[in-house]
């Protein structure tokens, strides 16, 4: 059984941002489990015995290299995928790059580039969990 298909998964991210402001994105790869070649607000599937901020920070240590310091929580949202009959529930922090760190793609297989933008500069597709968040950036301020 595949989480997300057969049952609701559950995807924690990190809207990560450096010292200008910029927000980190990554471009899902065409090997990725769905919304390929969008770019997102990084993150992965929690696993059974950690906490959601346990899985947000090794996701970022593993796919990317970095450490994060974790501000607050931003959301926890239903990120539904019609067309690739997808159901996750994602959480999502909002956090700022330890110092001294620099991204790099760890895992090419899930992820074909990677960027830091201003939030009035953003590449596109975007993936229907980053649209949400940002969303929710905006009403927060």
């Amino acid at each position: 059984m595949k989480q997300g298909l057969d049952y609701i998964g559950v995807g924690i991210g990190a809207a990560t941002f450096n010292d200008q402001g910029d927000l980190f994105l990554a471009k899902r790869s065409e090997n990725a489990s769905n919304e390929r070649g969008c770019w997102e607000v990084p993150g992965g599937s929690m696993h059974f015995d950690e906490t959601m901020e346990e899985t947000v920070r090794r996701e970022m240590l593993e796919e990317y290299g970095i450490e994060i310091e974790i501000i607050k929580q931003l959301s926890a949202e239903d990120h539904v995928i019609p067309e690739e009959k997808q159901h996750w529930i994602a959480v999502t922090y909002l956090a700022k790059l330890k110092s001294g760190q620099a991204p790099k793609i760890m895992e090419p297989h899930k992820c074909d580039a990677i960027g830091w933008f201003g939030l009035d500069n953003l590449p596109q597709p975007l993936s229907i969990i980053t649209k949400l968040n940002l969303k929710r950036l905006k009403k927060n301020g």
